[in-house]
C-alpha cells in the first residue's frame, strides 16, 4: 500500500514537471526532465519489483578458503569513525528517507522553476550596474545635459552606406527626415531626436571615403529603456532612411544595440551550450564508470541544481536591485555541470569501491556518505566562499556575479550531498550496469590505472626540489606573457561577424574612422570661459595634435561669436569639445588614448592659458576606461580576499597553517599561467587587440575556487594515509589514488567551461579558453606533480601547529600483531 502510494506520488510529480517545463522552457529543459523521468523510472521499477535492497551481497572468498565464512571488512578505506558522529547521522537519515529525498528535490525544482523569475525577467537594465559606482563619465554626461542645449552622446546610431556612393538627393531626404524627427512630426517617434552627418564633408583621417556613408545618432530621454530605443531606431531606419537610399546597407549599431544583440546571441546559443555540455559530461562519466545509469544520475542532479539555482540567482538580483548580467547564465551552466560532476565522481567512485569490498548497497551508501560528507561539504563551502567575496567589488555586475555563483554552488552542494546518496541507496549495484563492481576486477584495474600515476608522483617525492623548480619554470614560461595583456571592452567587435550591430559598425568604419560612432566629450568649466575664444581655440589645436585623435570639434569650429549651446554654454561658464578617436571607441587602444588625455588634460589647459579651468570627460570610451580601471582595482582587492577565504577553509579542514599557505600560493599559479597562454593565443596568434576586461577577474576567482576542491581532496587523502605509513609513502599512495579522480574531474570541468566557446562572442571564447587551460594545468601539473613535491619537501612541518599530521614510526617490536604501527606527536 505504501509502495503504491509512493509510486503514484512520484509519477504525478514527474508528469506535472514535464508538462510545465515543456510549455515554458524550451527543448533543453524538456530533455533534462526526460532524463529525470528515465532515472526515476528505474527507481520505481526497482521499488515495485521489491528488489531494491532485498539481498546482501556476499564478499569474495579468498582462494583456498572456500569453506570459510568471510564477513564484510570492518575497517573501510577511510575509517567511519573519522567521519564524525554528525556525518554518520546525516548519512543514516538520507539512506533511511531516500525516496522522500528524491521526490522532494524534484518537487522543489518544479516549484522554484515556475514560482520565481528567470534571469531575463529579472533584468532591471540600469547602466550603473556595468560601471563603477560614482563614475565620473556618467556625472560629466549628466552635467553636459544641464550646461548645453544640444546633447551629442548617443549609443544608438543608424548607419547607411553605399560603396558606390550615396546620391545627393538621397542624403537630402535623410536630412529632411531628421528635421521632421526633431520637430516631433514622425509617427511613433515623437519622443526621439537626433542629428545626421555624412562623409561628403570632412578630411582625412576622420573621413576615409567620400559621399558613401551617412550616420544618424539618435537621442532619447532617460525614461526610454533599451528595447524602446532599439525599436525606435529600427523603425526610423526602415521607414525613413532605407526608402531614401534604397541601394545602401542600412543598420543600427552602438553600445545599446550591441548589448541587446549580445543578449539575443546568448539566449539563442544557450541551448546549444547546454546540450553540448550535457553530451560531453554524459560521455565522460559514462566512459569513466563504463555504465549507463551512472551518467544519467549525474545529469539529473545537474538538472535539479540548475533549475533551482538559476531562478534563485535571478531573484537575488531582483531583490537587491542589481541586474544579473545575461553573461552569468552560460557560466552557471558550466559551473554546475563541472561542480556537480566532481562531487558525483567522488560519491560514485567510493560507492563502487564499497560494493566491490562486499558491502550491502544501503550499507555501502551510508558509509560512503558518512566518509565523504565532510570532504565534499568543505569543498563546496570553499568554492562558495571564494565566489562570494566578489561582493567587495565596485562594479555592480560583479557584485551580483559573485553571490550568484556562490548561491549556485551552495544549491549544487545541497543537491549533491543528499540526492546522489539517496539515489545510490535506491539503485545499488544496478547503477553500474553493465559493469557491476567485482573485487578481483577492481584490484587489477586499479593497479593498472594507478601504475603510471604512482611512478610520476614517486619521482616528484624522491626529487622534490628538482620537481618544484621544473614546474615553476614551466608555469612562469606560460604566464610570462601576462605582462603584455591589454584590457578592453570589445562589445561590438566581439559580436558574431554577421550580426547587424557589428556589420553596421564595419560599414561605418569604412566611411569614417571607428571612433566616429562614439566620440569622447571633454567639458572645460570656468566662470566666463566661453568668452575666452583664443585660449579655447588653442586648446582645441593641442587636443587634435595628440596621438590617436582623428578630429576635434569645439569652440574653434564655431564661426560666430554666439554661444548657442552646442559647444559653448549659454551661461558662458563652460565649453565642450567632441574628440573623435581613430580606434574602436571600446577597444584597448582607444581606452589608453583617453587615459592619456585625462593625464595630460591639465597640462594642455595650462599651455592654452586655461590653467584654472576644470576638465572632465564623458562618452563610452571614458566610461570603458573607468570601468576597466575599476575592474583592475577590484582585481587587487578581490583576489586577495578569495585567497584568504580559501586559506581559512583549508586551515579549518587541515587544522594547520603551513600546508594551507603553500596550497593557496600554488592555487594562484594555474590562473596566471592560463591568462598568459590566453594573451599569447588571442593577442599574439589571433591578433585580437585586447582581452575583455572582466575575463581575468572572473576566471581568476573561478579557477582559485575550483582548484580548492582538488586541494581538499588530495591533501585530505595524504593526511589520512600518513596515519598508516610514512609520509613519503603516503604521498605516493594518496597521490596515485587521487590522480585519476582529479584528472577526470579536471577534464570534465574543462569540457564544461570549454563548451562556452560555442557562444560566438569574444568574451565567452576568451573565458572558455582561460578556464579550460587553467583547469587542465591545475589538474595535471599543479595538483598531480607540484603539490606532492611541495608536501614531500616541507614534510611533517606541513601540519604545524596542529596535530592532525603526525610523524609515523615503525612498530616498536616485530612481534606486534598484524604489523600495527603507532603515531607519535
Amino acid at each position: 500500500m505504501l509502495r503504491s502510494a509512493l509510486v503514484g506520488l512520484v509519477m504525478g510529480l514527474l508528469a506535472r514537471l514535464a508538462v510545465l517545463v515543456r510549455r515554458s522552457s524550451g527543448p533543453v529543459r524538456t530533455a533534462l526532465i526526460g532524463l529525470i523521468g528515465a532515472a526515476a523510472g528505474g527507481v520505481l521499477t526497482r521499488l515495485v519489483s521489491g528488489r531494491a535492497h532485498g539481498r546482501r551481497i556476499p564478499p569474495p572468498v579468498p582462494a583456498g578458503r572456500e569453506q570459510a565464512v568471510v564477513q564484510p571488512p570492518r575497517t573501510p578505506v577511510v575509517p567511519e569513525a573519522q567521519a564524525g558522529a554528525a556525518a554518520t547521522r546525516v548519512a543514516a537519515g538520507i539512506v533511511r528517507w531516500r525516496f522522500a529525498v528524491v521526490v522532494g528535490w524534484i518537487a522543489i525544482a518544479a516549484a522554484v522553476t515556475f514560482g520565481l523569475p528567470s534571469i531575463r525577467e529579472a533584468q532591471v537594465g540600469a547602466l550603473g550596474d556595468l560601471v563603477p559606482a560614482g563614475a565620473e563619465a556618467i556625472t560629466t554626461e549628466e552635467r553636459s545635459a544641464e550646461l548645453f542645449s544640444f546633447p551629442l552622446l548617443s549609443r544608438t546610431v543608424v548607419v547607411a552606406r553605399d560603396a558606390k556612393g550615396l546620391s545627393l538627393p538621397g542624403q537630402g531626404l535623410a536630412v529632411r527626415s531628421i528635421v521632421e524627427l526633431n520637430r516631433g512630426e514622425l509617427p511613433q517617434l515623437r519622443s526621439t531626436r537626433g542629428y545626421v552627418f555624412s562623409n561628403a564633408l570632412g578630411v582625412a583621417p576622420l573621413v576615409r571615403e567620400r559621399s558613401t556613408t551617412l550616420l544618424a545618432p539618435l537621442l532619447f530621454g532617460p525614461d526610454i529603456g533599451q528595447n524602446g530605443r532599439i525599436g525606435a531606431a529600427r523603425r526610423f531606419a526602415d521607414r525613413h532612411v532605407r526608402p531614401d537610399v534604397p541601394r545602401a546597407f542600412v543598420g543600427v549599431t552602438g553600445a545599446i544595440a550591441a548589448r541587446a544583440q549580445q543578449a539575443d546571441v546568448i539566449a539563442e546559443h544557450l541551448p546549444l551550450v547546454e546540450i553540448a555540455t550535457l553530451l560531453l559530461v554524459l560521455v565522460a562519466v559514462g566512459l569513466y564508470f563504463r555504465s549507463v545509469l551512472a551518467p544519467l544520475v549525474n545529469l539529473v542532479t545537474v538538472a535539479l541544481a540548475y533549475l533551482i539555482s538559476i531562478r534563485l540567482v535571478a531573484t537575488l538580483g531582483e531583490i537587491v536591485g542589481v541586474s544579473v548580467p545575461s553573461e552569468v547564465q552560460p557560466i552557471v551552466v558550466a559551473l554546475l555541470f563541472g561542480v556537480v560532476t566532481d562531487y558525483s565522481l567522488f560519491f560514485l567512485s567510493r560507492f563502487r569501491r564499497k560494493l566491490a569490498d562486499g558491502y550491502e548497497p544501503r550499507d555501502a551508501a551510508r558509509r560512503t556518505t558518512a566518509e565523504l560528507t565532510p570532504i565534499i561539504l568543505t569543498c563546496g563551502l570553499a568554492v562558495a566562499a571564494a565566489c562570494g567575496v566578489l561582493v567587495v567589488a565596485d562594479l555592480g555586475f560583479l557584485q551580483a556575479f559573485g553571490p550568484g555563483m556562490a548561491m549556485a554552488v551552495l544549491v549544487a552542494l545541497a543537491v549533491s550531498m543528499t540526492f546522489i546518496p539517496a539515489t545510490l541507496a535506491v539503485l545499488g549495484a544496478t547503477l553500474f550496469w553493465p559493469h557491476a563492481p567485482r573485487p578481483t576486477r577492481r584490484a587489477k584495474r586499479d593497479a593498472k590505472r594507478e601504475g603510471v600515476a604512482r611512478r610520476v608522483v614517486g619521482v616528484a617525492v624522491r626529487a622534490p626540489r628538482r620537481t618544484i623548480a621544473s614546474c615553476l619554470i614551466v608555469l612562469i614560461a606560460m604566464g610570462g606573457a601576462i605582462g603584455w595583456m591589454k584590457l578592453g571592452n570589445p562589445l561590438i567587435r566581439g559580436l558574431p561577424a554577421d550580426s547587424n550591430a557589428r556589420v553596421a559598425y564595419a560599414q561605418a568604419s569604412r566611411g569614417f574612422v571607428p571612433g566616429i560612432l562614439s566620440p569622447t566629450v571633454l567639458i572645460v568649466e570656468q566662470p566666463g570661459v566661453a568668452g575666452r575664444r583664443a585660449e579655447l581655440a588653442q586648446l582645441q589645436r593641442l587636443l587634435k595634435a595628440q596621438p590617436g585623435v582623428a578630429e576635434v570639434i569645439g569652440p574653434a569650429s564655431n564661426p560666430t561669436n554666439v554661444a548657442g549651446g552646442a559647444v559653448l554654454a549659454t551661461n558662458m561658464n563652460a565649453a565642450r569639445y567632441v574628440i573623435v578617436l581613430e580606434a574602436d571607441p571600446l577597444g584597448a587602444e582607444a581606452v589608453d588614448r583617453v587615459r592619456r588625455l585625462r593625464d595630460v588634460s591639465a597640462t594642455l589647459a595650462g599651455l592654452a592659458g586655461l590653467a584654472d579651468a576644470d576638465s572632465s570627460f564623458a562618452g563610452d570610451t571614458a566610461l570603458s576606461q573607468e570601468t576597466i580601471d575599476g575592474a583592475v582595482d577590484d582585481l587587487s582587492r578581490v583576489i586577495p580576499a578569495v585567497l584568504l577565504a580559501v586559506l581559512l577553509v583549508l586551515v579549518i579542514f587541515l587544522r594547520g597553517l603551513v600546508a594551507p599557505l603553500y596550497l593557496v600560493a600554488a592555487a594562484a599559479l594555474g590562473p596566471l599561467a592560463a591568462l598568459g597562454l590566453a594573451t599569447i593565443f588571442f593577442q599574439g596568434i589571433l591578433d585580437h587587440g585586447e582581452i575583455t576586461y572582466y575575463v581575468p577577474i572572473a576566471a581568476g576567482v573561478l579557477l582559485v575556487a575550483l582548484g580548492s576542491d582538488y586541494n581538499i581532496f588530495l591533501v585530505g587523502r595524504v593526511w589520512d594515509e600518513a596515519q598508516r605509513q610514512p609520509l613519503d609513502d603516503a604521498i605516493v599512495t594518496a597521490g596515485a589514488g587521487a590522480a585519476r579522480a582529479i584528472s577526470a574531474a579536471g577534464i570534465v570541468l574543462a569540457l564544461s567551461f570549454g563548451a562556452m566557446a560555442l557562444v560566438p562572442i569574444a568574451a565567452f571564447r576568451e573565458l572558455a579558453f582561460v578556464m579550460a587551460a587553467g583547469l587542465l594545468i591545475d589538474a595535471f601539473l599543479v595538483r598531480t606533480i607540484l603539490v606532492p613535491a611541495i608536501i614531500a619537501l616541507v614534510s611533517y612541518r606541513s601540519g604545524w601547529p596542529g596535530k592532525r599530521l603526525r610523524r609515523w614510526r615503525p612498530p616498536a617490536s616485530a612481534g606486534v600483531a598484524g604489523g600495527q604501527a603507532r603515531r607519535v606527536g
